[in-house]
């Protein structure tokens, strides 16, 4: 087949969705791989490098009338208009986003979208939300770190002792755990929480304390356990309970990171405004939600704000902030998933009796094939 690798035209995205190392493989394997110029150069990734494997450097309407055509996000009208009807299209399509299926229903294109894959072990290597949240938890700590104008880790020095920060991560999914994770290393003193009480050992394993909201009903604690690896909106009650507690942490940390997504729907206010008022001055939230419409009111989507003394970050795209790795990663799931819909003689193979390929298929034939993602 014919690969095409264009760069990415949406502002501020900066990955690439194939890295020299991935090259190097789909031509093994027989396929002609032209990589749009400049695609990598954001990541990290010179026109050379592809080149020196093999691959063609070429033109967007070159790359974008390969047969199969893998992006990082979802084609603008521009884009597609230079598709072939036919092509196959991977990437983070956004499954929710009915229109864009539509029109690409409308284009010909058969668009898998890699963010509905379930989370089963069998699609781990190609959880293209698992790896992208990874590296966004891991840079929202160093954000954080950025705007707050105090050491993290606890010094003795000879002009006296700094106490450490104290951080507060609202949601322990891949995001927020590796969040832990990082600002443990940083030195700082860290507080956690979550609707899933299975993720309190998780929690604990990375030096976090847990903020428990106990279950008084049998339904607050099966809604909790969550589906596929996702968390459902708890009950009203639950919340406001935790509502409590939060802001009574949020108060007293000098650091909070939000992480609290629920797929399709708007994200859940974890951090009300009363609550941004009687943080400290000096105070920083990193906003990992904002593309949602944030985990806190006051957020303003790819924007650095102050408000009542507290720095609010609401960068929507922190992958591409850690372009390389993100595109080494984000490559590497886009691989493993090709080996599900090309086979080995290279020719595209959509067996919907796979569950992973089933639930990423957009559309095919002209047609919608999924409405929504559940």
């Amino acid at each position: 087949m014919h690969i095409g690798i264009p760069q990415e035209t949406r502002a501020g995205e900066t990955r690439v969705a194939a890295t020299p190392e991935t090259v190097k493989k789909y031509l093994a394997q027989g396929h002609q791989v032209t990589v749009q110029a400049e695609a990598g150069v954001r990541a990290s990734q010179p026109d050379a490098a592809y080149e020196a494997l093999g691959a063609r450097i070429g033109t967007a309407a070159e790359a974008l009338g390969a047969e199969l055509v893998l992006k990082v996000r979802a084609p603008d009208d521009a884009e597609r208009a230079q598709m072939k009807p036919g092509a196959i299209l991977v990437g983070m399509l956004n499954p929710f986003d009915a229109d864009n299926n539509a029109r690409m229903a409308t284009a010909g294109l058969t668009a898998f979208a890699l963010e509905a894959a379930p989370r089963t072990t069998r699609a781990q290597s190609m959880d293209v939300l698992s790896s992208q949240a990874n590296i966004a938890g891991y840079k929202a700590v160093l954000e954080a770190a950025h705007h707050y104008q105090r050491f993290m880790p606890m010094l003795m020095t000879a002009a006296g002792t700094v106490k450490a920060a104290r951080v507060l991560i609202l949601g322990a999914g891949v995001a927020g755990l590796q969040a832990i994770a990082t600002a443990k290393r940083l030195g700082a003193v860290i507080e956690a929480s979550d609707v899933r009480p299975a993720v309190k050992e998780q929690i604990e394993s990375l030096g976090a304390k847990f903020l428990d909201v106990p279950f008084l009903t049998d339904e607050e604690r099966e809604i909790a356990q969550g589906v596929g690896g996702y968390a459902r909106p708890m009950p009203a009650d639950w919340m406001r309970r935790q509502a409590e507690l939060v802001h009574e942490r949020a108060r007293q940390a000098d650091i909070v990171i939000t992480t609290a997504l629920i797929p399709g729907r708007a994200a859940p206010v974890l951090l009300k405004e009363d609550t941004v008022q009687q943080m400290k001055p000096g105070s920083v939230v990193v906003d990992l939600a904002a593309a949602q419409g944030g985990n806190c009111p006051l957020t303003v989507p790819d924007q650095v704000v102050q408000r009542h003394g507290v720095t609010l970050v609401g960068h929507t795209n922190l992958a591409s902030m850690v372009a390389a790795d993100a595109s080494a990663l984000y490559a590497r799931n886009v691989l493993d998933f090709l080996k599900l819909i090309v086979d080995k003689e290279g020719k595209p193979v959509i067996d919907l009796s796979d569950d992973i390929v089933a639930a990423c298929l957009m559309c095919k034939g002209g047609e919608v094939v999924r409405q929504s993602a559940s």
